[in-house]
């Protein structure tokens, strides 16, 4: 809008047909607009400017402001769709040059781990989530983690070793609690997201990418840290299952890794993990086959020592074919396979069950083992030297109680039935469990153990019931006097319970055998060895 306006040239031509606004209400507004100028051929400057300035004013008209009509928007149009849409492929990018501010990107990357499937509750209610790692060919690495409905989706989609194309993320924090990943980001999944696999294979992108760290290293890594790892599997144990917090069973496989730093580590490995490569793992060893073993993200555990445990996205490498792999397998058989390496992992036995202590049998009684609030758990290579026949076993009642056998202890009724007290009834046929007293010992001393129905079975390599029947039914004491000796002066490794009870009015230390194993001798003489290492250096 022109409030005011002045002329400054005085001849001009006259562009339209401005008319003067006589409205007395609105502020006047002078302007000047000079249609005629006087034109003087009088000789002086002087003069002929006074001249048009006169003039000027005299002549000069006054245009008053108009009022302009107000903005009147343009009409929406609805229903007609956008008028223009970006339907240009987004622009591949490193995974290292991602970042929270960028638009749209997409990143092409090998799956490097797949996390498992997991549920969830809090306080908005159920959800499930998962996660995978990916590697592109410049080295970058980047954690993508789906939610929920975006779950169903990819969980069937994504395969470990595959290469995609992913886009349409969006991009927050990574939580270093769960993340080990060195990138500061975390890529999140979403219902518009895209994940589509490339068929061709690329060998740009490496297929894993490793940062190992030598076992002497780990001893001083924090508790909880993720790391890589190589080695050679020197023992591996059975294994055994284990009940977790929350109530479900898992299996737990505990092996020994050592490396040309002079030390060796115990690895734990949980689920799945010890029927795939643990069980492969126990059969190289027990064939003499010490085989390398790459460790990718294990988790660091400082209770008791170092060890290190496999996690969801732990992934194990039998015997791989890289240059670190060819370099340890060289060492090992030409020096490490004889030479004796440190354990960072304290009181635990290779070959053994987690945090088992390794005691004599006169320790037993030099240390005051049991007398404690708590007993006290002990493993001991020793041989039995002795073995009671008469009280070898009980006849048990077999009812359930609940989820749970009775076992107490039942009598005849009668010729043919049996009786058990505690349920206060009768039955056909009873159950046989061993009571098996014996006596074992070692360079140290001897002791007496009592074993129970699972023990003695390993001991004995009989059934109760067997026995039983043998002794008292068939009466061949024969037979059973050379199954007896046939079991005398064979070496265990035995898991013991040691408690101090009270017998009428005196206090006696018990000893019961938890578990029985077949000494493994490639387990002990690394034992030896290492104890050993570990005298020297004192």
């Amino acid at each position: 809008m022109v409030l005011n306006m002045e002329t400054i040239i005085a001849d001009f031509e006259i562009i339209g047909n401005p008319k003067l606004c006589v409205d007395s209400d609105l502020p006047s507004v002078r302007a000047v607009a000079d249609n005629t100028v006087a034109r003087s051929n009088s000789s002086s400057d002087n003069i002929s400017n006074s001249a048009a300035r006169n003039a000027s004013h005299d002549n000069a008209q006054n245009f008053r402001p108009t009022i302009q009509p107000p903005y009147q928007p343009p009409p929406v149009y609805k229903g007609r769709g956008a008028v223009m849409k970006n339907e240009a492929p987004a622009r591949i990018i490193p995974i290292a040059a991602l970042n929270p501010y960028q638009g749209r990107w997409a990143i092409r990357a090998r799956v490097t781990a797949k996390g498992d499937l997991r549920r969830y509750n809090n306080a908005r209610g159920d959800g499930k989530v998962f996660s995978f790692d990916l590697l592109d060919s410049d080295g970058g690495e980047i954690r993508v983690t789906c939610f929920n409905a975006v779950v169903d989706r990819f969980y069937s989609v994504i395969e470990v070793g595959k290469v995609y194309m992913i886009s349409k993320g969006s991009l927050k924090p990574a939580q270093k609690n769960f993340n080990h990943l060195k990138n500061e980001w975390e890529v999140f999944l979403e219902s518009t997201s895209t994940v589509e696999l490339c068929p061709d294979e690329d060998d740009s992108i490496p297929r894993q990418q490793f940062s190992f760290r030598p076992i002497s290293d780990i001893e001083n890594v924090d508790n909880n840290a993720i790391l890589d790892v190589i080695g050679v599997v020197t023992s591996v144990n059975p294994s055994v299952p284990i009940l977790r917090k929350n109530g479900m069973e898992t299996q737990r496989r505990i092996l020994s890794l050592k490396d040309s730093s002079g030390r060796s580590v115990e690895l734990t490995l949980w689920g799945e993990f010890c029927n795939r490569e643990g069980q492969q793992l126990q059969e190289m060893v027990d064939a003499g086959i010490s085989p390398i073993l790459a460790v990718k993200a294990g988790k660091v555990n400082d209770f008791s020592g170092k060890s290190i445990g496999s996690i969801s996205t732990t992934q194990l490498f039998i015997n791989p074919e890289f240059p670190e792999a060819n370099s340890l397998r060289e060492w090992f058989d030409l020096v490490g396979k004889d030479s004796a390496s440190l354990s960072i992992s304290k009181d635990v036995i290779p070959g053994g069950t987690k945090n088992e202590v390794r005691k004599t049998i006169s320790q037993i009684k030099d240390e005051g083992l049991g007398r404690s609030d708590k007993p006290d758990w002990i493993t001991i290579r020793a041989t039995i030297s002795f073995i009671k026949t008469d009280t070898f076993c009980y006849t048990a009642c077999p009812l359930m109680i609940g989820d749970r056998q009775c076992n107490k202890k039942v009598t005849r009724s009668g010729n043919t039935r049996w009786q058990c007290d505690r349920c206060n009834q009768e039955f056909e046929e009873c159950d046989y469990r061993y009571l098996l007293q014996a006596q074992i010992q070692d360079g140290t001393g001897l002791t007496w153990v009592t074993a129970f129905q699972e023990a003695g079975e390993e001991i004995m390599e009989y059934s109760a019931k067997d026995l039983y029947l043998l002794k008292h039914e068939q009466q061949d004491d024969e037979s059973f006097g050379e199954i007896i000796k046939s079991r005398l002066f064979k070496q265990f490794m035995f898991r013991l319970k040691i408690k101090e009870e009270l017998y009428g009015d005196e206090q006696k230390v018990k000893i019961t055998v938890v578990k029985v194993d077949k000494v493994k001798y490639s387990s002990e003489s690394q034992y030896m060895l290492d104890s050993i290492s570990k005298f020297c250096r004192q």
